[in-house]
């Protein structure tokens, strides 16, 4: 009898546990979806919105040839976007949304004895940046596949994290930024680079630009305030963010 009674206990604490695990993650997923409005689609758009900004449809791994693009140097100024990380040689580094590592391998160069994570959630986008690594030799990029809503990032462990051109697509900004906040280290920054919104006749879709004023915006509420702000680039912004008290994620 008392060890029924046992078995029992034990199988009403794991029943228990297990229903305060599936009530958090449903609290979670509410509070979650409380902070985006839905509306119909403009063009190129979700109808998901995040602090009044449009979040724009995700370019597929058919896009990877835009990426790699000949002219993107010219048109962009890369390579002085990346000598403006100032990195140093033992840095670890994260690119969320890699694509086709046009910016991690660059990176990669700069930190012989750090790293670089290259994440991204589309299966082309790692398959390619697997295939360039092992063509590059390229030891410390490491890929990792992230989701909609978490990087897979190591906690308290990269130095910078960017988003080049992605931030504007990513289908839960206030989730990714909750996981980048937890990746980053202490005095870690987020970089984000960004065609300009402001500029209204920059020949890029609407939803895939965005204000510095908006970025702002979504950046607080989530724990990270401006901390650089350069305008060198030839198109977009250059915007380095750190880490402050969260007000209301």
């Amino acid at each position: 009898m008392k060890l029924l009674l046992y078995v029992a206990c034990i199988a009403m604490c794991f029943c228990f546990g297990k229903c305060q695990s599936q009530t958090q993650q449903a609290t979670d997923k509410i509070k979650s979806s409380a902070v985006y409005t839905y509306a119909t689609p403009s063009p190129d758009g979700t109808g998901k919105f995040y602090y009044g900004r449009e979040i724009a449809q995700v370019m597929g791994a058919a896009g990877a040839s835009w990426l790699e693009r000949s002219e993107r140097q010219q048109e962009e100024n890369t390579a002085f976007a990346v000598n403006k990380m100032n990195l140093q040689d033992s840095d670890v580094v994260a690119d969320v949304g890699a694509g086709t590592g046009y910016y991690t391998f660059k990176i990669a160069a700069k930190v012989p004895r750090g790293k670089v994570y290259a994440v991204d959630i589309q299966d082309e986008m790692l398959r390619l940046l697997r295939e360039r690594k092992q063509k590059e030799k390229a030891a410390n990029v490491i890929v990792v596949k992230g989701t909609d809503t978490t990087t897979n990032l190591p906690p308290d462990s990269i130095d910078l994290a960017i988003m080049v051109d992605v931030y504007h697509e990513l289908q839960h900004p206030q989730e990714i930024l909750q996981s980048l906040r937890q990746a980053l280290t202490s005095k870690g920054k987020l970089l984000l680079i960004e065609y300009r919104g402001e500029d209204t006749v920059l020949a890029i879709k609407p939803l895939h630009k965005t204000t510095v004023a908006q970025l702002n915006k979504e950046m607080a509420v989530n724990g990270f305030t401006l901390s650089y702000q350069g305008e060198f680039l030839p198109i977009q912004h250059f915007l380095l963010y750190s880490k402050t008290k969260v007000v209301n994620p």
